[in-house]
């Protein structure tokens, strides 16, 4: 049995059906940032751990769930990045956008891909930390 870990960075299928090692990619990035918030303590309470859930959307996916998300518990960080925190497990589900343009320059220069998640996702990040008030990583 595998555990969860606190961090999950899930690309959606549009996007994963256009870029072949995002998958991988996501799956390097999900280790790191896991590694990263456990050196700067965001899991004090190891009974009542955050949970947070990187979902990577078209700007198309992403509008959809914004309309859906009701607007009490969301946190709008940009146009093209919001949370939803849910007490209940507890849990944040962040949903980001890949805009158009974003997606041009990616297919254009696939090997940007790598550098580029990774600071869009770190930038993310650091924007729950900083709502949360944790320690930036």
């Amino acid at each position: 049995m595998t555990e969860q870990l606190p961090i999950s960075i899930q690309p959606s299928n549009d996007l994963t059906a256009k870029f072949n090692k995002i998958k991988s990619v996501t799956n390097k990035l999900e280790a790191q940032f896991n590694f990263q918030t456990l050196t700067a303590s965001w899991y004090g309470d190891e009974e009542n751990i955050l949970l947070i859930n990187l979902y990577l959307e078209t700007i198309e996916v992403f509008n959809t769930e914004r309309s859906k998300s009701h607007q009490g518990n969301i946190s709008l960080f940009s146009d093209d990045v919001f949370s939803v925190y849910q007490k209940e497990q507890p849990q944040i589900n962040c949903f980001i956008a890949i805009t158009p343009a974003e997606l041009v320059l990616l297919e254009q220069q696939e090997k940007l891909l790598a550098k580029y998640l990774h600071a869009k996702l770190h930038k993310v990040l650091n924007l729950i930390a900083g709502e949360l008030k944790l320690l930036p990583i």
